[in-house]
């Protein structure tokens, strides 16, 4: 009988594999399978690089590895992201959240109300639910109401609720934007990560995100800022008086858009840029 392959040869030939497959960051990805595949942490899985792999952990390592390659997102893969402080669970019913909406959440978070303020939050299209829990958990007075227009991406929302222990602190209603909100509010702040992207931005976008995530979350009509400008114009009636409207937006999209904010009757408003210098963020005040 030969030697059994070691953890690290596996992590080595996938990592290989993967990156003849364009994966970004092919050895981390490579990493993150074995360690999911070992039912290990990513630091364990450093321990145990000589460890010879059994017949049954080779071939889930395999599977995991050519779902990769096909390029299905690692998180779908694992079934889970790390968004802030809060571990999400996440498959094909809702987009993965983002680094930028983490950003999203530490403007809204600075620039906001105080922390032990009692108010109400607002989260239009929840997806996984990242924003609005992770919203519970940092304003711990607050009170949350999130909402999706799909069914499935509630569901998954409230098992994020329940996964986090957050289920008491936040209202999961199935509305597009603000349909079904009759009598709600008002709220200091209402956020929301829309579809932003034109058809041909997700035709060039990368496998993982044209191929598997759920396109209604990814696309807007009128140049991708149609499901922007509906939100613009009909929050200010669900604001109280000198509450936020937080938006995280395509990149092109700032001077339309603030003009809506300047015409909905919003009285100051901002563009904001993300990490890498982009205008991402919309800021504006009732």
């Amino acid at each position: 009988m030969g030697d059994r392959l070691t953890v690290l040869d596996v992590v080595q030939k996938s990592a290989d594999f993967l990156e003849r497959k364009s994966v970004e960051s092919p050895r981390l990805n490579a990493e993150w399978l074995a360690a999911h595949a070992l039912n290990l942490g990513r630091m364990e899985l450093y321990m145990q690089f000589d460890r010879p792999l059994q017949p049954a952990e080779l071939d889930l390592m395999r599977d995991l590895v050519s779902r990769r390659g096909r390029r299905e997102p690692l998180q779908y893969i694992i079934g889970e992201a790390q968004f802030h402080d809060l571990m999400i669970k996440c498959d094909r019913r809702a987009l993965i959240p983002r680094p930028e909406t983490e950003q999203l959440i530490d403007y809204v978070v600075d620039l906001g109300p105080e922390i032990d303020e009692s108010f109400s939050i607002l989260d239009l299209g929840t997806g996984t639910g990242a924003i609005a829990l992770t919203l519970a958990m940092r304003f711990p007075c607050s009170k949350v109401v999130a909402t999706d227009a799909s069914q499935e991406a509630l569901d998954l929302a409230k098992e994020n609720a329940l996964g986090n222990g957050l289920q008491n602190r936040i209202e999961l209603i199935r509305s597009l934007w603000f349909e079904a909100l009759e009598g709600k509010g008002p709220f200091r702040l209402i956020v929301s990560n829309p579809p932003y992207l034109t058809e041909s931005e997700l035709e060039s976008a990368e496998p993982e995100v044209r191929d598997f995530e759920p396109r209604s979350a990814l696309v807007a009509e009128n140049e991708g800022m149609e499901d922007a400008l509906v939100i613009i114009r009909e929050s200010i009636d669900y604001l109280e008086p000198a509450g936020s409207l937080w938006l995280e937006t395509g990149i092109c999209q700032h001077s339309q858009l603030l003009e809506a904010c300047s015409q909905a009757g919003y009285q100051s408003f901002e563009g904001i840029a993300d990490w890498a210098d982009r205008p991402r963020f919309i800021h504006a005040v009732k």
